[in-house]
């Protein structure tokens, strides 16, 4: 089994309940088990402004599944609830957004599939609950703390479990 790191996110619709449904799909317990779930985050837009407010998470994975196969489980996931990856603007609202983070320490760059994820370190959006459940994780030589500390996270918002 290998780790993975992943984040999810979303702004179209219910957007926890979505991305509950995402997690559930996503982690079938056999090819992919989950091992730890952040708690939900109420987040600015990041790339389109001028959009409603994100709902983000990050999950930590075993899988079985090499890194493609894992990228081909993502999208299918987002496709079953809504996304439409043909038709969307980059960056803009989206019911369910998932994004493979980080792989072992696998360092990859193929079409459509590069990791660590490109934009990882740019992003308190992600950062944040990422650190919330990794927060000595080392990718790409950056403990995801420091790289944390290294990023304006104002207006990031812990949410309550819902009941």
């Amino acid at each position: 089994m290998s780790e993975a790191l992943l984040a999810l996110g979303g702004n179209v619709g219910n957007s926890r309940a979505i991305l509950d449904r995402a997690v559930a799909l996503f982690c079938d317990g056999i090819a992919v088990r989950l091992t730890a779930r952040s708690s939900d985050y109420l987040t600015p837009p990041w790339g389109l402004k001028y959009q409603a407010p994100f709902v983000n998470l990050c999950i930590a994975v075993d899988t079985a599944l090499r890194p493609r196969d894992l990228l081909m489980r993502a999208q299918s996931v987002e496709l079953s609830l809504g996304r439409d990856r043909a038709h969307e603007k980059r960056w803009g609202p989206r019911t369910a957004d998932i994004d493979i983070l980080a792989y072992d320490d696998i360092e990859i760059d193929e079409l459509g599939l590069t990791l660590p994820h490109p934009y990882l370190f740019e992003r308190a959006f992600v950062l944040v609950p990422l650190a919330e459940i990794a927060p000595d994780r080392v990718i790409a030589g950056r403990k995801v703390i420091d790289a944390l500390a290294g990023l304006e996270a104002s207006g990031i918002e812990r949410l309550e479990p819902i009941l």
